[in-house]
This record gives structure tokens, C-alpha cells and sequence, in this order.
């Protein structure tokens, strides 16, 4: 500090009654909080040091003038010089008592500065919060006398909130769910839902950092510490405006707004939107994902199938804009012809069919084959097989379509009734030992089951898997596909 600053502090701290504003205390918990966590070290360089005498007389001027009731005195100072060192902006700013007073960049405003420029070469009251022998110099903070301002300002606005209250406010914070309103001393949340009435994918969408609004009040807690505020709520409800040219059965365009497991949300109108559920897509009824129809922001044409106005509720289609299939499924599909299908799904009853979009039949598990035992569908077909089917039976108002496979063929029972007769004898393997006998195959189709005894040879051995032998047909029953042989009865008659 210059000789001529020296001197003319010693001339302010002798006239100590030069006038000064009252606004707030010398110390309050949060200038506690904030010294407690003020790294000294780190911002000692950069301020003028002041003498141990004068910064002691400083010292006792402030406890002569600044006594702790909520009336205490301020001093004015000046922004000289500002400097960035990490996080926070160092001000230095000489007072009126003529030495240099150190204020930290958090302690300058309540608000996030975004530019602190514009404080360079002002006037400001300050608060003195701690004067520092060991450096040598003195703290103060703005930010303590507008906080104080804001206490008395906030004490008078909760105590007159109501719901349904118009405030006015400026936009304080915005995050991802929602925007900070600053009330002039509390805070208030609108919530990303309550900001419009169309689906926004952030506030900024709608709002600026600093921007004057007007809100209302839609509920607060018990101590009115957490205030939910609304935006959208100033204005008419777009469903309330709907016209009444829009009914059930309507056409309307609208643009995919959002897209789940079970459907889109089409909005036809500036918050007005509607569920095209996914079975509502398509006339085939194997459901799939509403994103193999449509893409969030496509245009679209849809039917209105259901309108609620008092629920603000409304149920839309698209495959209603398509002949449904049904309408015509006895000139297209009649009983007795023949087409080819896909195979959709299988159950353990049989497997589904799709003949065209919205078109699907079943094939029990016993019209698949006119010979073979099939289990399970799947042992004889696999997913998108394509496969040839006749219709066996329509129900047109349960809209089922009953088909069958085997039946394009011809039943080669017809044929094997009388190639396999009673009596006839046929050269066969031993294809499978099982519990009561053995399995043979007369075909690829046909096979015969020869009982324990039957498998007897000549030599009294029995017949082994694998082995070859004439067998004789003992029963042939055609209603149940039934076969039995013996080997026995080709040497033993009796």
C-alpha cells in the first residue's frame, strides 16, 4: 500500500462518523459456514497487505460501529481489480475506510454469475465477515446483505401462499426433469410435465436462463419449504378446444410422438394426443412391437375408434384404414381349397398357419401326417416353413379357419389296407427293441409293432436290432393306424 493510501486511511479511521447505510449483522451461520471452509492460504496472494496498526484500529472501528442487532453497519466499496483462480473470482475492493477488503466469488451474488465483468469499477455494500491478522488483510461479502434482504422478502411470501396463486418469477436453474423458478426469495419447481402442454424432451425447449414468467401455484408441503409450481395451468387445456368435427370414426393425421412396448401416442393437435394400441396396427394377430409399424416423428393417418372428451382420452387405429380380410373369407378362403401358408407359431395341440395378413388358420397335430405319430408340431415343421394346406372348416364369427396338411395328399391307408393285408408276409428290419417287443418298418410311413413272443426263431433265439426276417401281418387296423407282425408264425403255425 502507497504512503499516500496509508495516510488517507488514517484519516478515514480517525473520522469515524462519516455516514453509512444500515442493512445487516456483522456474523451470521452462514458466514460462520462459509469462513470455517475459506482456504486462507490459497488467496493470501494478491491483496495488499495492511499494517498490524492499522488493520488493528480498523479492527476497532468495526466493533465501535458494527454492533450485533439486524441494523448494523455496512461499508461501501469499489471493485478494482478482479482475478480467476479455480473455481472462485477474487475481488479486491477498497473501502471507504481506505484499505483493500478481499471478496471471494461466492460471496458475491445468491445467483450463478455468468459474467463477472460487469462488476468491475461498481459501487457495493459489503459486510465485513472476518478481518485477518495472519495475512494481514480483510474478507467481506455481498452476498451476505442480499441474502439477508431475501430472508425478510422470503418470510412474507410464504406466509401468503395459496393455491392457485399467480406469481411472477425468473427462471433460476434448469435441469433435465424440470426448471428452478426464483420467487424473489424462494424457489419454486415446475416439472418438465407442467411446463407444456405437448411432450418436451427439455425445459429449454420453452424457457430461457433468466426470463421473466408468470406461474401458479399447484401445491406446496406442510412448511411451504418445497413449492410445485405450473406453467401450462395459465392456459386452456388444448382438449377443451377441441373441435367437435373430430368423432369416432374420423380420420386424423397426427406425428408419433413416443413409442412403447404395447403402442404409439400420435398427437393430432398441440397437446392433444392418442394411443394407436399395437393390436390396433395390424389385422394379422400375432402381435409384434409398435416399432415395426411406425417411427417416432412419422406422419400418420389414423381412424378415431374411441373418444372420451371428459377423460380426455382417445383410442386410435390403423389397420382401419384396410378392407379387414374377414369380410370376404368365404369367396377367398372357402372349405374344401387348396393354398400355401406360412408357419407362424406352434402350440402343443397343432401349429398356425398365416395365409395372408390377418388370415391364419390351425392344423391340429393329427392332420399333419396320414401315418406318422407326431408329437410335437415342431418334430415335423419349423418357424416360416412354407407349407401346403386345404381348409377343413370356417367359423366365420368366431373368425377360425381349421386346415389341414395330410388331407393334400392321398390317404396311403387306402393303399396299405390292401398291400399289407392279414396274412401277407413282408421282408423287414428289426428297427427298435422296445419293453414289449420290437419295432419294424415296412416304408418310410408304415411301421409295425411285433409283440415279444412273435420275435422267436427257428432256433428258439429271438431277433436282434438290426436283423432282417420275413414277418407276417396278424392285424391291420386302418381307423387307428394300427399294425401287428410276427416272425414267429412264418416257421411255426401253431
Amino acid at each position: 500500500m502507497t504512503e499516500k493510501n496509508k495516510s488517507e486511511t488514517d484519516e478515514n479511521i480517525k473520522s469515524s462518523k462519516k455516514p453509512v447505510s444500515k442493512k445487516a449483522t456483522l456474523v451470521d451461520n452462514n458466514g460462520e459456514e462459509f469462513l470455517n471452509s475459506f482456504n486462507w492460504h490459497q488467496y493470501q496472494e494478491g491483496i495488499d497487505k495492511i499494517d498490524e496498526k492499522q488493520i488493528k484500529e480498523f479492527e476497532k472501528l468495526v466493533q465501535a460501529n458494527f454492533v450485533d442487532t439486524s441494523d448494523d453497519n455496512i461499508i461501501l466499496g469499489e471493485v478494482i481489480h478482479l482475478t480467476e483462480r479455480d473455481v472462485i473470482i477474487d475481488i479486491n475492493a477498497k473501502s471507504e475506510f481506505g484499505i483493500e477488503a478481499f471478496l471471494p466469488g461466492s460471496q458475491i451474488d445468491i445467483k450463478p454469475i455468468r459474467d463477472y465483468d460487469q462488476y468491475t469499477n461498481k459501487n457495493m455494500d459489503f459486510k465485513v465477515v472476518k478481518i485477518n491478522h495472519e495475512f494481514k488483510n480483510v474478507v467481506v461479502s455481498h452476498k451476505a446483505l442480499i441474502e439477508a434482504d431475501l430472508e425478510k422478502q422470503k418470510k412474507g411470501i410464504i406466509g401468503q401462499l395459496e393455491k392457485g396463486q399467480v406469481l411472477e418469477g425468473s427462471v433460476k436453474n434448469m435441469t433435465s426433469y424440470g426448471v428452478f423458478v426464483d420467487l424473489g426469495g424462494v424457489d419454486g419447481l415446475i416439472h418438465i410435465t407442467d411446463l407444456s402442454w405437448t411432450r418436451i424432451n427439455h425445459p429449454n425447449e420453452v424457457l430461457e436462463l433468466d426470463q421473466t414468467i408468470k406461474v401458479v401455484i399447484l401445491d406446496f408441503d406442510d412448511d411451504k419449504s418445497k413449492i410445485q409450481l405450473g406453467l401450462k395451468q395459465l392456459t386452456d387445456h388444448p382438449w377443451e378446444n377441441l373441435g367437435e368435427d373430430i368423432q369416432e370414426g374420423s380420420k386424423v393425421i397426427g406425428k408419433v410422438v413416443v413409442i412403447a412396448d404395447y403402442g404409439a401416442f400420435v398427437e393430432i393437435k398441440d397437446g392433444i394426443e392418442g394411443l394407436i394400441h399395437v393390436s390396433e396396427m395390424s389385422w394379422s394377430t400375432h402381435l409384434r412391437s409398435a416399432q415395426d409399424f411406425v417411427s417416432v416423428g412419422d406422419s400418420i393417418e389414423a381412424v378415431v375408434l374411441n373418444l372420451d372428451r371428459d377423460s380426455r382420452k382417445m383410442s386410435l387405429g390403423i389397420k382401419q384404414l384396410t378392407q379387414d380380410p374377414w369380410t370376404d373369407i368365404t369367396k377367398k378362403f372357402p372349405v374344401g381349397s387348396k393354398h400355401s401358408g406360412k408357419v407362424r407359431n406352434f402350440t402343443n395341440f397343432g401349429v398356425f398357419i398365416e395365409l395372408e395378413e390377418g388370415i391364419d388358420g390351425l392344423i391340429y397335430i393329427s392332420d399333419l401326417s396320414w401315418s406318422k405319430k407326431i408329437k410335437h408340431p415342431s418334430e415335423f415343421l419349423s418357424i416360416d416353413d412354407m407349407i401346403d394346406v386345404i381348409v377343413l372348416d370356417l367359423d366365420i364369427e368366431g373368425r377360425k379357419l381349421s386346415l389341414g396338411h395330410k388331407q393334400t395328399k392321398d390317404n396311403p391307408w387306402d393303399i396299405y389296407e390292401k398291400d399289407f393285408a392279414v396274412d401277407s408276409v413282408h421282408n423287414s428290419k428289426i428297427s427298435e427293441i422296445v419293453e414289449k417287443g420290437a419295432i419294424i418298418n415296412f416304408n418310410e410311413d408304415l411301421s409295425a409293432f411285433v409283440p415279444y413272443r412273435h420275435l422267436e426263431k427257428s432256433d428258439g433265439s429271438r431277433l436282434t436290432e438290426g436283423e432282417s426276417a420275413d414277418f407276417v401281418v396278424i392285424e391291420f387296423n386302418r381307423e387307428f393306424k394300427r399294425v401287428l407282425a410276427s416272425h414267429l408264425l412264418t416257421h411255426n403255425s401253431t
